[in-house]
């Protein structure tokens, strides 16, 4: 029987005639502007970093800077920012700061700002740093968002008339990691069999002169080509894109990554602490996205729209003890629903759709199947952070990433997947 998932709305109203700084554009005409903050942590003071157990000690350096970059687009009604962070993901208390704090200071409404986290592991540990409640961690929590915040006021401050298009192609640098074991189980590993989504869609902002002002860029896979025993901070696969595709375009261009549906996707290879394998896939990666980025046209003419939605799902835990792995079952316990927030930017006939939380393939195979916008782009670790969502048939491996999710099968992906769908049509 399916479980229903029970529906919360929040800041639904489309944000029509939003107050607009003077100066903007006549009204269905883009301008556009970018910023890039650093927000790196000091390399003196060594912060527990994400992703993996052992590495509470701290970071041992800086390999390369950790990025916000903002993009904020106004069509002469209202605005939008689209912001990218190097970061493991959005927690749901710097959401809560940082949506109304963007509002206030900036008068860009909550529910057309769009959060995300490039999930790179070589980052700062945000559920550690957050239980600090003091000290250097609190420090750089607050440093972060107070940089955050900068960034899209300077975006904003930046927009000039504009034009904007959007592309795709591919890229082989992510392959299914549910892999089968020889108990017949299933646990982390590599599934060259296994779904997996090599798209990479690009919205592309220029001048009227054509020269490039920022991309937002979109790929499913995890940013953990560097593995546990790497002790840097670093950017990872998604910050070698970006960085790739910067200095290939040059003209101050802002290239903010964002995670598709990478729960499931893992790099091609995961080298530990070897840095010329993440520069070698993050410019394969970046090469295609230039390649889009060449052939897409543009256009002056931008209408915006945005909406956000909480849906609600029966949660799960698993019981107390070491967690068993890899076995065939798995018996896990009731536990709290879980909330995921369903966020959706219109940006003329493209949906840029945000899930706060680590979505697997199905489910963004199955919304871009279902979209009536053939421009359909789903923002992972986005505006918040409910771990693991699973499609339903992913239940049937009791893989890794089901084990650790917090929501029972049967909801996740309708809850998703129908809720985005119905945002879209309200648009």
């Amino acid at each position: 029987m399916r479980i229903a998932a029970v529906v919360t709305a929040i800041s639904v109203a489309v944000s029509w005639g939003a107050a607009v700084p003077a100066g903007a554009a006549e009204k269905g005409s883009l301008r556009a502007g970018a910023a890039i903050v650093d927000i790196t942590p000091a390399e003196e003071t060594p912060l527990p970093m994400a992703g993996y157990a052992g590495r509470e000690r701290g970071h041992q350096g800086v390999h390369d800077r950790l990025y916000v970059r903002a993009i904020v687009v106004d069509d002469g009604s209202t605005q939008a920012a689209l912001v990218g962070t190097d970061a493991i993901f959005i927690d749901d208390a710097s959401w809560e700061t940082l949506a109304p704090r963007i509002e206030k200071e900036t008068g860009i409404p909550q529910n057309q700002i769009l959060l995300s986290a490039t999930h790179t592991h070589a980052g700062p540990n945000f559920r550690r740093l957050r239980g600090e409640g003091s000290g250097p961690g609190a420090d750089y929590l607050n440093r972060f968002e107070n940089k955050v915040t900068a960034a899209v006021r300077q975006a904003q401050s930046r927009l000039v008339p504009a034009r904007m298009g959007f592309g795709t192609g591919e890229a082989h640098v992510n392959m299914n990691r549910r892999a089968r074991l020889p108990n017949g189980g299933w646990w982390l590993g590599v599934n060259p069999d296994g779904p997996s989504d090599k798209t990479v869609a690009v919205l592309k902002f220029e001048t009227f002169g054509g020269e490039p002002i920022a991309l937002y860029v979109n790929y499913a896979v995890h940013g953990t080509v560097l593995g546990q025993r790497n002790l840097q901070i670093s950017g990872d696969l998604p910050g070698a894109t970006s960085r790739f595709v910067e200095e290939r375009l040059g003209s101050d261009v802002v290239v903010a990554w964002t995670s598709a549906a990478a729960g499931d996707q893992d790099p091609l290879y995961r080298v530990g602490d070897n840095f010329d394998h993440v520069d070698v896939l993050g410019r394969i990666l970046g090469e295609e996205v230039v390649r889009v980025t060449e052939g897409i046209k543009t256009s002056p003419r931008m209408r915006i729209a945005g909406m956000q939605r909480v849906v609600t799902c029966p949660g799960k835990k698993n019981p107390p003890g070491p967690r068993r792995r890899p076995e065939l079952d798995y018996q896990f316990l009731d536990a709290e629903p879980t909330s995921i927030r369903l966020s959706l930017l219109l940006l003329n006939h493209v949906a840029v759709t945000g899930v706060s939380g680590e979505v697997l393939t199905g489910i963004n195979t199955r919304l871009k199947r279902e979209s009536p916008l053939a421009g359909t782009v789903m923002v992972t670790h986005a505006n918040g952070a409910s771990g693991y969502i699973p499609d339903d048939a992913a239940y049937d491996q009791i893989s890794y990433e089901i084990v650790v999710s917090r929501v029972k099968r049967g909801c996740a992906e309708d809850a998703v997947v129908n809720g985005l769908l119905d945002m879209i049509d309200s648009l």
